[in-house]
């Protein structure tokens, strides 16, 4: 499994997040070149090494229209003066921009949904609708740049996880388009709603809306860093100096999946028919069950009977115990925990001659194995009057 892990304990902004992550990619020059070849109206972005408290890494420059925005904007800081030559945007100019762009239906998915999340926030601040927004800070093309620029890696990374550590917000106060606020800023706590986060006493506005929203829409947990073959590290840079190095920092590399607990729930039935016991295991896996499956005993008074188990998890266990009751003929359940090991599954969708068909893909451990769906197949044998194992064969 490959997991791609956020250090944000020195908060998270969007240049910091795309400078981080140009650094983990194969070529970061040429994901640069790419992103100044994306169109996106006016922007130019550039990278330089940049050193904080002894480590280097990366920082992000991005142009707008040749000019360079003030590290009050990239900081999350806007002053008042920066302001004056910025104008809002509404959610479906951002819309606009971003449809326009020369970049995969993917990338275009993640960015608005990026911006959705950020205009929701800002609805609940300001009392307005998503359409009635008017984007500030984060409605300016370079704050666009940024959006895109961590879709556009995440995209080409493609991870299977993403984890990042508690979010740091920093404290203070910040300027912007409606004067001088709290940090974290009020968005930025609607965004992390949720979301661990904490302030450690750093002055200054660590997480910015832009920061809190793409953490948002991609980590899928918050917590202390997985064990990991580590493949590459990357440190994206802020603008400003603390005590601290001002970076995130991301990791990228491979992670074996843990042990899972379960719980297995099993009873004996000599009372109970075929088809009684049939639609018994159909509704408990259709709940929700890992695995529900009957043997066939001998019982007391040499009687003919099965011992239905049940696989599930600690969490479903009480709700399990309901169904089993409910749909047999049992009067005791017994319990025994257990951990257990499994790959990792997903399904594709692949075109073959025979039409699209989904493929089971199970991996970890060093193993993969690959194998069609049992319907699919059965339904272009009744169509082409092929065997399943001639239309397997066929495709493989």
């Amino acid at each position: 499994m490959n997991v791609l892990f956020l250090d944000c304990s020195m908060g998270a902004a969007g240049d910091m997040l795309t400078a981080a992550l140009s650094e983990i990619l194969p070529d970061k020059d040429g994901f640069i070149n790419e992103l100044n070849a994306l169109g996106i109206p006016g922007v130019e972005y550039s990278a330089e090494d940049c050193f904080k408290c002894g480590i280097k890494g990366t920082h992000i420059t991005v142009k707008v229209n040749g000019a360079e925005e003030s590290e009050e904007m990239h900081s999350g800081h806007e002053s008042d003066e920066s302001h004056t030559h910025h104008h809002g945007h509404c959610f479906d100019e951002i819309k606009e921009i971003i449809n326009s762009l020369n970049i995969s239906d993917y990338v275009k998915t993640q960015a608005l949904n990026v911006y959705r999340l950020i205009a929701e926030a800002e609805s609940k601040v300001h009392g307005k609708t998503v359409e009635e927004i008017h984007f500030h800070e984060v409605g300016t093309m370079d704050a666009v740049a940024d959006v895109i620029g961590v879709c556009l890696a995440v995209e080409k990374l493609n991870p299977d996880r993403i984890v990042s550590t508690p979010v740091n917000v920093g404290s203070g106060q910040v300027h912007c388009a409606h004067g001088i606020l709290p940090v974290p800023a009020p968005a930025t706590v609607n965004l992390l709603t949720g979301i661990p986060s904490y302030s450690d006493g750093i002055n200054g506005e660590l997480c910015t809306p832009t920061g809190a929203a793409l953490l948002c829409n991609f980590v899928s947990e918050f917590s202390d860093m997985p064990v990991l073959k580590i493949e590459s590290v990357g440190y994206g840079m802020g603008t400003k100096d603390f005590e601290r190095a001002n970076c995130v920092r991301a990791i990228y590399g491979n992670a074996e999946k843990e042990k899972e607990s379960v719980v297995e729930l099993s009873c004996n039935l000599d009372d109970i028919t075929g088809e009684e016991l049939g639609f018994a295991i159909e509704t408990l896996l259709k709940e929700g069950a890992k695995d529900a499956y009957a043997v066939p005993v001998t019982m007391k008074k040499s009687r003919p009977g099965y011992i239905l188990n049940v696989i599930c998890s600690e969490d479903d266990k009480e709700r399990m115990v309901s169904l089993i009751f409910r749909h047999t003929t049992t009067i005791g359940i017994r319990e025994a925990k257990f951990s257990r090991y499994s790959l990792d599954r997903k399904t594709e969708t692949v075109d073959t001659e025979f039409g699209k068909m989904n493929l089971k893909i199970s991996e970890g451990f060093g193993v993969v194995r690959k194998k069609f769906e049992y319907d699919d197949l059965a339904s272009a044998s009744v169509k082409y009057g092929l065997g399943i194992k001639e239309i397997e064969d066929k495709i493989k």
